[in-house]
This record gives structure tokens, sequence and C-alpha cells, in this order.
């Protein structure tokens, strides 16, 4: 019996493999299985190939397992596409198509079982033809002792509004390929769980919308753009249902534009994009910071540059998010670390935005953001913070840019009485008035930069894994965290003293956190997705990486760090064997 299961359905933009993958996630879901299910496409805009990955587990997962269990292939063509990225486990089970061979460097593995079944023909036999992904969840719902009660029910739901036919021809199409999967000579494949408390099935993206939803967003304004179209497509449904407003724009620079403008007249905006919306973007984040009006962006990372890898995760839009823009531009800038994140970092994001009147950027990246996890329904909770609204008393003689302390001065909506205003994107002195004086510039830009201080006094979010004493600590930040974590726990188990620091905060950093690890940590190891190294030269401008014990690991996206990887790179570091790496200079 198995502990955990991954499984990979692999087939072309009909065959309905991602489909499959959904309805299998969300029955595992409901019995209480912990779940992380990926996708991934062609490059096609439309139509081409595809494959699901889903990982079961009845303990917690961090990420995508380093080799897959079961294969499921209807077209061993499509397969090929993904070869570099779907790695078949030594003993793994690969059903498949008995039309299409098994490729020989595939079926001449002496540890695989390799069994042709004829999906497409036993579907049309039971009035189903196209219903062979539907059938493959039969079989593998028999192998390896998945919940087929809760497959039934998960197909019923999915196809609820399909006719009664359809229904009843899928429910058949299941139970011939349980029949199918029953007559296999595979050996115990089953998993071993025990069932428990339903969970919630969540993408990242849909946790990020839920969570701007939750903190109080009641506008939204953004252009289609993979991969956090996600994002728009849930608050076109969800915000007009609560009172909200969501709009698509022409394109990114209408909607950061559209997000200011509704922040200004005292709602809470925000939009979501990629790295090229980013990049168009980038202007008006100026004026964000230089009005003090709040705005939320969510930036889901994929590769670049230019269009780049639209389907791909990469963590390459980490200097454009924390330097990106014209002249001395404050701004906050959270990472979160999973789908249950991509919740709370989004409430935060609104919460920052709004204390501290700056424009504040999410910035996630495709692995979490299209991948679905499971989570506990009463995770979703976070506190909420209101923008400082100024008091009758201080519309008195009202200062719009009044130099304070924090450097927050309160706010006024359109239509206060005496709240009445100029604001532009020019310099201006504390009423809002056009200066282009040295004296006033240099005390504007210690206002505007200064919120940054008390942001990073109060807001020190960041997660730290492993001894507080350790002979290697990693430092990562994003989708890498999961990798590293269950690494974390491998190493351990083979006595290796190993740590990680995952900033949650990236601009500011929680930089005496940040030091205090370094200094606990006899070798830093930098991880990242991303040619340039991108966190690690960041990292050199913020804080101390000590000569002579700081390594670093980087390489372009477009395939998910390994946990493997990132044992191999660690023992670069510890153990003399496997010494390749140069020291830093």
């Amino acid at each position: 019996m198995k502990q955990q299961l991954t499984l990979s359905i692999v087939g072309s933009g009909g065959d309905g493999a991602v489909a499959a993958g959904d309805i299998l996630s969300m029955a595992c879901a409901r019995q209480g299985l912990h779940i992380i299910k990926t996708e991934a496409y062609g490059p096609q805009i439309r139509g081409g190939e595809s494959s699901c990955t889903v990982r079961m587990s009845s303990s917690p997962i961090y990420a995508q397992a380093d080799a897959i269990d079961a294969l499921v292939v209807f077209s061993w063509a499509d397969f090929a596409r993904f070869r570099n990225e779907l790695v078949i486990g030594p003993e793994a089970v690969v059903l498949h198509d008995s039309d299409d061979p098994a490729p020989d460097e595939i079926a001449s593995h002496p540890g695989r079982k390799i069994v042709g079944i004829p999906f497409a023909k036993l579907a049309k036999e039971v009035g189903a033809p196209n219903g062979k992904n539907i059938l493959s969840l039969g079989v593998v719902s028999a192998v390896f002792g998945l919940p087929a009660d809760a497959i039934r029910n998960a197909l019923k739901n999915r196809f609820k509004k399909k006719t009664a036919a359809v229904v009843e021809a899928n429910l058949k199409a299941f139970e011939a390929g349980l029949t199918a999967g029953a007559a296999l000579s595979v050996g115990d494949q089953r998993l071993q769980y025990t069932p428990g408390t339903p969970m919630l099935l969540m993408a990242g993206n849909e946790a990020s919308a839920v969570g701007a939803v939750d903190a109080g967003c009641r506008f939204f304004a953004g252009y289609p753009i993979t991969p956090s179209s996600e994002i728009l497509h849930f608050m076109s449904e969800w915000l007009p249902r609560i009172g909200g407003t969501c709009l698509q724009t022409e394109d990114e620079l209408a909607a950061i534009g559209a997000v200011v403008g509704g922040s200004f007249a005292g709602v809470k905006s925000m939009t979501s994009t990629s790295g090229p919306g980013l990049s168009l973007m980038s202007e008006m984040l100026g004026l964000s910071a230089m009005a003090e009006i709040p705005a939320v962006v969510v930036n889901v990372q994929r590769g670049g540059p230019s269009t780049g890898l639209p389907t791909k995760s990469e963590q390459s839009d980490l200097m454009h998010a924390v330097y990106g823009g014209h002249g001395d531009m404050p701004r906050a800038v959270i990472a979160p670390v999973d789908v249950e994140d991509s919740y709370h970092a989004t409430v935060e994001a609104f919460n920052i935005a709004e204390e501290f009147q700056m424009p504040v950027i999410v910035l996630t990246d495709q692995s979490i953001a299209q991948r679905r996890e499971t989570l506990a329904a009463d995770s979703l909770v976070h506190e909420v913070v209101d923008r400082r609204i100024a008091t009758p008393e201080e519309l008195n003689e009202y200062r719009r840019y009044r130099l304070t302390a924090t450097g927050v001065s309160p706010m006024a909506i359109p239509g206060m009485p005496g709240g009445m205003y100029q604001t532009n994107g020019l310099e201006h002195d504390e009423q809002g008035r056009p200066s282009s004086m040295f004296v006033m510039h240099e005390k504007m830009n210690a206002k505007r930069y200064s919120k940054l201080d008390a942001l990073a006094k109060k807001y020190r979010l960041f997660r730290r894994y492993g001894p507080e004493k350790a002979d290697l600590g990693i430092i990562c930040y994003g989708s890498s965290m999961g990798p590293v974590r269950e690494a974390l726990d491998q190493l351990a188990a083979e006595g290796l003293r190993v740590a990680a620091f995952v900033p949650r905060l990236i601009m500011p950093l929680p930089a005496a956190d940040l030091e205090k690890f370094i200094s606990d940590c006899d070798q830093i190891l930098v991880l990242e997705l991303t040619y340039a190294a991108q966190l690690y030269q960041y990292l050199r401008a913020q804080v101390d990486l000590p000569r002579g014990k700081t390594h670093k690991f980087s390489r372009s996206g477009g395939r998910s760090l390994g946990i493997n990887e990132v044992i191999e790179q660690v023992k670069r570091v510890l153990v003399p064997s496997h010494q390749v790496e140069e020291v830093l200079a």
C-alpha cells in the first residue's frame, strides 16, 4: 500500500485530461485527503496537448512530487511534449490506450508496469464516446483504491447542468473503468488513508480573489492575461452580487488608472496582471505613490521577458516589482508561499495599502496561482484594516499631506465637507499645491519613505523552518517554499541540520530577522527560479551576505523547483563528495 500517490493524465485538448483531474481532486478533497493539483498546456492559444497531475496524501504536502507513481496516457505524441516535466517513477503504473503502444524507452524499464487499455473503444461501447477520461478514472479508482462513491458524486456535480442522459453515460463509463481496473494484475497499489473532514479545494488565484473581497475590495479593473485571468473572472461574477463593480478595461494602463481613481474616490480597489502588464502599469503606480493613494496589484509571475512562457512559472519579476518605476517610488511587495497564503497575503496587501497609503504588489507566480490545493475552511479568516480618514477637527484648515512621524496623513474622500484639496502627479506641499522647491521635494520624499520604516516594524512577515542553529540556511520566497519545506524533512532524517527563511514581505524586507537567521547558520544558500539570480542580487543590496559562506542556486523557470533538486543543492554545499559549486567571492 502507498502513503501517497501522484497521478498524471495526458492527452490532447479534447481528451478531458484536466477535467478528469478536477473530478478526482474534488472527490479526494471531500474525503479529507491532502491534494495538490497542477496543469500544463502547450503554447497554443486554442487546442493542443494538456496534462494534469494530482498528488494525494493522507498527511500534509507542500509541493508536487518529483516523480509520478501512475500515468494515464491517451496519446504518446502528446506525452512527448511534457517529457521534461513529467518524470515517470521507476516503479510506476502506466495505463495507456492499447491502440497507441508505449515507446520502447518507457516500456523497457524493468520496474514499471505497462498496461494497455482500449479507453476509447470501451467508452464508445457504453454509450459515452467522449468519456474515455471518465473511464480512466474508474480504472485508477479500482487500481489505487480511490473513493469510488466520492468520484461518482463529483461526476454528478460536474455534469449537473447537462442532461440526465449525459450524466448517466458518464456514470456508465466510470463503472466500465472500475470493472476493467479490477481485472488488472499490477500488485497492491492502493493508497492508504482514512476518510477525514472534507477540505476546501482552491486555486491561488481564487484565494487571492476571495481575500480581496474579504478585505473590502469593491472595485476591480483588469485586462485578461495569463496566468492571472481567473481573478478577473471571479471578481466579474462576485463583485456585482455584493454591491461592487468589476470593469474589464481595454489594456493594463486603463486598468491601473481606474484602480487609482476608484481608490481616490474612497473605494478599496485592485487589479491583477502578469509581467508584461506590470511593466505597463509602472507610471501609474508612481502616481499612486506620489499622490499617496492606496492601490493593490496582484502580479502573477510567468516566464519572460516579453511574451515569454505564458503558461509556465518563473520568479523573474522580482526586480521589476521592488525597483520598477521612475524616480524614488516607495511601494510594498508581499509574496505568498502557497494557495492558502494567497488569501492572507492579499488581505495583508489591502491592509498595508490602506494604512500606509501606497501601492502594494502581491508577487505570486503561476505555480501557486493556477494550482489547486486543499485547505481547511476555517483558515480563511484575517483581520482587516481600513484607511485613516480625516476627522472633523483635522478637516479644519485641512492639509492632505501634513508631515507626520509615520509619514501617514489623514485622507479625505471627495465630497467630505472641508476635505477639498489639490492632488496630481506633481511634487507638492502639505496642502497638495504643486512645488518644485528642493526643500519641499526632500521633505516629501522623506515623508513617503518613512512609511516603509513604520511598515517594517509592524508587519514582520516571514516563515522560518528547521533548527534554530543550522549547518546550512536556505533563503527562498514564493512557491519555492513548498519543495524546500519537504526537503528539510528528508534532510533532517539524514542527520543534516538545515533551516529555511522565507520572507513574505519582500519590500521592505524583515531585515533584522533575516540577518539573525544568517548569523545562526554556518552556510547560506539562496534558491530561486530566475536565471539572473534576482533574489540573490536584491538580498545583497539589503543585508550582509557574508563572503565565504554564501552560495546561490538559480535557474530559469518553466519547470517547478524539485524536492530532490533542493536536496542535491544542499549536499553540494554540505557534503564534500557533492561539492561542485564554488563559494561566492
